[in-house]
């Protein structure tokens, strides 16, 4: 975590209680439109967009779902996928996670994390990097809030997470209802009505159901 990227976390977004999982406070920010343009302004359009600054509705439910039953992930190591503002990692060490590892492609979303974790006083190892194309490493369980939001983005997410499932791990993701998930590939473990930025959403409430990837190998999967 670099002092500037950590500064800047500190300046634009105050540390909250999270909306549906308030046992968690993360630096928020509190007019999503004004930073968004400014991380695009300043740190140039290929920087990506501000998403640790904002608790989606994809990792409320899922880190509602691990606070609630701690089972999934006390004493396992927990790997978070495009971890963001570290929302469900932070849920995850909490709930009594061995080790907890939230990896982003965003240096602020990394200090964001560290950020967050320390306010929480809890221990994420959070890491820079673009792991997709990888593997899921000695984590027994993998976690990913709302990574399905653009064909791209899902394709190489779900063949992520199908290597990991193959290696043994199991792998639980919180989506509201986002175009590019494939339903036909979870089974369903619980649904919620989260609350969201409607200048983010365009509502106030997102229906958000936590999956869980069903094991085996798809026709289409690499």
């Amino acid at each position: 975590m670099s002092a500037l990227s950590a500064a800047f976390v500190r300046l634009h977004a105050r540390l909250a209680p999270v909306a549906f999982v308030p046992e968690v406070r993360l630096h928020q920010a509190d007019e999503p439109i004004g930073l968004w343009e400014l991380t695009e302004g300043e740190f140039r359009s290929d920087r990506p967009p501000p998403f640790w600054a904002f608790a989606w509705a994809g990792g409320q439910g899922l880190a509602r779902y691990v606070t609630d039953h701690p089972e999934v992930v006390a004493g396992r190591r927990v790997l978070d996928l495009a971890s963001g503002s570290g929302l469900v990692a932070i849920a995850a060490a909490r709930a009594g996670a061995a080790a907890v590892r939230a990896v982003e492609v965003d240096e602020l979303a990394v200090a964001a994390v560290a950020l967050n974790a320390e306010a929480n006083g809890v221990r994420v190892d959070a890491e820079f990097g673009d792991i997709l194309d990888g593997d899921a490493g000695d984590a027994e369980v993998v976690l990913a809030g709302d990574v399905f939001y653009s064909g791209a983005m899902a394709n190489r997410v779900l063949r992520f997470l199908l290597r990991a499932t193959r290696a043994g791990a199991s792998v639980l993701v919180g989506d509201p209802g986002r175009a590019f998930l494939p339903r036909e590939r979870f089974a369903e473990l619980a649904v919620y009505d989260v609350p969201v930025s409607a200048a983010l959403e365009s509502v106030q409430v997102k229906r958000t159901t936590v999956w869980r990837l069903r094991a085996g190998r798809p026709e289409a999967a690499d």
